[in-house]
């Protein structure tokens, strides 16, 4: 296993061509793409400013006018994947800006809860993923594989048979796309690991080395969740040096976790994984909304706390930008879209109002008004002036 090379630089542009089975591309050099907004969200600075909450109304914008990745999840006619995937493309190389792709359309997709949907199956998901890449084409692009793709296989939510038929298939589907996006010449993939809060460190290298993610630039953390930086930073470092050591022909089930003491943890990495970025594969971290950390429930009160759903109180996090300061951390990045709901959240509940907001959510991915107000007011670091 060949494995990769460090990053530098303050925002994003792909670079360099990959050699046989590796992923030398990082994403430095330009600035990072911004796509036009939800247009709710225009919808809601118009209201904001009638009712004469200019400052709420210049946050929102901000938010809005910060860099953040364009979904691509199958709904709609799949003939136009192309083309809109070009338009993008070409748009924002126009801009000179790297766009951040995230294509959300793997067969059995969220096992089949909030963002149900996807491809029919693995023949209709490899068709779908050979037009994104003629639309990707020779532009540059940020590619986010599928989230929860590995971190939550059919495996995991009782969908699959005992031979483990629809698992194995979502494996080969991941492998077809990293095969096929890994030969454009501008493209860089990065693959689910879940986020430090969910799998072990020897629970998700091994799903993520079933993947094939020596073929790519390496994973990417806690898409459309809230958890803190800093545990962030550690689980991707605690991943990325198990990666290096199952690359070795290590067991992976001997790597410390992210419950492990911290300083046995770095001791069992400087005994057993060379301390080298260029040699370990790299990370990039979702930071839209993970500004306040993650929400603590009162699980006495919530059954099924669901604290990935909408969680109130939280705030926009770090702004994107590839100059994290961490060797091993390509790139902080919105990858879900602020002010876009989660679901309609029940934490347990027979609803229809989700119990920590007193209201009924709006559906996945549809504007949230209320949301979008405590994600600017509670931003950390706070929106500049």
């Amino acid at each position: 296993m060949v494995l990769l090379a460090g990053t530098t630089g303050t925002a994003g542009a792909a670079a360099g061509s990959p050699e046989a089975g590796k992923d030398d591309r990082r994403p430095s050099g330009t600035r990072l793409y911004t796509p036009p907004a939800n247009p709710d969200a225009y919808d809601q600075i118009r209201e904001l400013v009638r009712a004469g909450k200019h400052k709420d109304a210049l946050a929102v914008a901000r938010m809005v006018r910060t860099p953040q990745s364009v979904w691509f999840n199958g709904r709609g006619d799949d003939s136009l994947i192309r083309g809109e995937v070009r338009e993008v493309v070409r748009d924002a190389a126009r801009k000179r800006a790297l766009p951040v792709l995230t294509l959300y359309n793997v067969p059995g997709r969220d096992c089949s809860q909030y963002s149900a949907g996807g491809a029919a199956d693995t023949a209709e998901y490899q068709a779908w993923i050979d037009e994104v890449a003629k639309g990707i084409g020779k532009k540059k692009a940020l590619v986010i594989l599928e989230p929860d793709s590995l971190a939550l296989l059919p495996s995991d939510c009782g969908q699959d048979d005992e031979e483990g038929t629809l698992t194995a298939a979502r494996y080969a589907e991941v492998g077809y796309a990293v095969d096929t996006l890994t030969a454009l010449p501008g493209t860089t993939v990065y693959l689910d690991a879940g986020h430090s809060g969910w799998h072990s460190v020897n629970s998700i290298v091994p799903r993520l080395i079933e993947a094939g993610v020596e073929k790519t630039r390496g994973f990417y953390l806690n898409a459309s969740n809230y958890r803190s930086d800093e545990e962030l930073a550690r689980y991707g470092e605690l991943v990325s040096g198990c990666l290096e050591y199952a690359a070795g022909g290590g067991d992976p089930a001997d790597c410390p976790n992210q419950w492990w003491d911290q300083e046995d943890a770095q001791a069992w990495l400087d005994e057993n994984v060379t301390p080298d970025p260029a040699d370990q594969p790299h990370f990039v971290t979702d930071t839209s909304r993970n500004g306040q950390g993650p929400w603590t429930p009162d699980t006495d009160q919530y059954p099924d706390p669901q604290e990935w759903c909408n969680p109130p109180d939280r705030g926009l996090g770090k702004r994107p930008t590839t100059a994290t300061g961490d060797p091993l951390n390509d790139a902080h990045l919105w990858i879900k879209i602020p002010g876009e709901s989660d679901g309609e959240c029940l934490r347990g509940t027979e609803g229809p109002e989700d119990p920590a907001r007193g209201m009924i959510d709006p559906p996945a991915g549809q504007w949230f008004p209320q949301q979008v107000l405590e994600l600017v007011r509670n931003a950390e670091p706070p929106l500049r002036p």
